[in-house]
């Protein structure tokens, strides 16, 4: 099984270049990563998005639903939704590792096996192999939840 890797580092790499640049880097960006999801998760900036839209459609009149016009709501949303993708990716990344990070320590503390610590570096086809042997071990075992009447 591959180790948990800690601080977002690839195998094989101590994650830092000359000074600490990389470190320093995703510190930032990690930074503002957090500032702008929690940001942008709030009612008061959905409210402030829709204002924005409102705000477009209500001034169309006023430039005869020019080009123009259309151009300035296609280029803002474009932008934003090319730029969120990277945020949401950041955070789901963050708490996904950070819940792998829990369930490892989970397992490592309780007296099962140790051998499913790692497993989410494994290839789909590991991953698949591994779950069809737990789903007939557990068939095996019999039911674990009693049926109801």
């Amino acid at each position: 099984m591959s180790q948990a890797r800690v601080g977002g580092s690839k195998p094989g790499t101590s994650g830092v270049r000359a000074n600490g640049q990389q470190d320093r880097l995703g510190a930032l960006f990690s930074h503002i990563a957090n500032y702008t999801a929690q940001f942008t998760g709030r009612p008061i900036t959905f409210i402030a998005a829709l204002l924005i839209v409102i705000v477009w459609a209500i001034t169309g009149p006023i430039f005869n639903f020019s080009d123009t016009w259309q151009l300035v709501i296609n280029t803002g949303t474009t932008i934003v939704t090319f730029l969120m993708v990277f945020l949401i990716q950041n955070s789901q990344y963050r708490d996904s590792a950070a819940i792998q990070v829990k369930l490892d320590e989970l397992i490592r503390a309780s007296k099962v096996k140790n051998t499913f610590i790692g497993i989410e570096h494994l290839t789909d086809e590991e991953i698949d192999d591994l779950r069809s042997r737990c789903e007939k071990y557990a068939q095996r075992s019999g039911p674990s939840v009693a049926p109801k009447s």
